[in-house]
């Protein structure tokens, strides 16, 4: 939790920012193929009248049901991973010194393979817990969530460099800087 800050904080120092949550919102507009498959596969209950997706009935169908959300990810990660492979490939030809992917589900979908070098931005459970109920989260709804991803301890331990997230903005801005400067950007 708190990613998008981070990466906001890179983006600042001139890092190129891939963000597969934007992404996923991108492949799911109304008339892209995703959407029309994720139609498919869980029923027009998870459409609303205006054709977009109802992010939140859909999450209440995958996070509670481990084969739907592997029909979920199978239909959205091969997709979403195309698309950030393209981008890193852009960033490359054009010589950029720092790009950055952020991947909610890394090591889950083995794509650290892919980098050089890894960030786990990170926060205890229950701040985890506290900032998805902030955001209107059912307990049920957040304690799905947080079981559908590997344990931030795990994640911890594989990553080069870790942000904390709680505390002060101020903080986690030092944290990037310091980043940066172990890497030479």
């Amino acid at each position: 939790m708190g990613k998008s800050t981070a990466a906001g904080f890179f983006r600042a120092r001139g890092a190129r920012i891939a963000d597969t949550d934007q992404l996923t919102r991108d492949l799911t507009r109304p008339g892209q193929p995703a959407l029309s498959q994720i139609k498919e596969t869980f029923g027009s209950d998870v459409i609303s009248p205006d054709g977009s997706l109802r992010r939140e009935k859909l999450a209440d169908v995958v996070f509670g049901d481990s084969v739907a959300l592997k029909k979920l990810e199978a239909i959205l990660h091969p997709r979403i991973r195309e698309l950030w492979l393209a981008q890193a490939e852009t960033w490359r030809k054009e010589n950029a010194s720092l790009g950055i992917v952020v991947i909610p589900l890394l090591y889950e979908t083995r794509a650290e393979l892919y980098f050089d070098k890894v960030v786990c931005v990170a926060c205890s459970e229950n701040a985890r817990r506290e900032r998805l109920l902030a955001r209107g989260w059912t307990p049920a709804q957040a304690q799905g969530r947080i079981a559908a991803q590997m344990p931030v301890v795990e994640k911890i331990a594989r990553a080069d460099f870790v942000i904390w997230t709680e505390g002060a903005m101020e903080n986690h801005s030092r944290q990037v800087d310091a980043i940066l400067g172990r890497i030479g950007v």
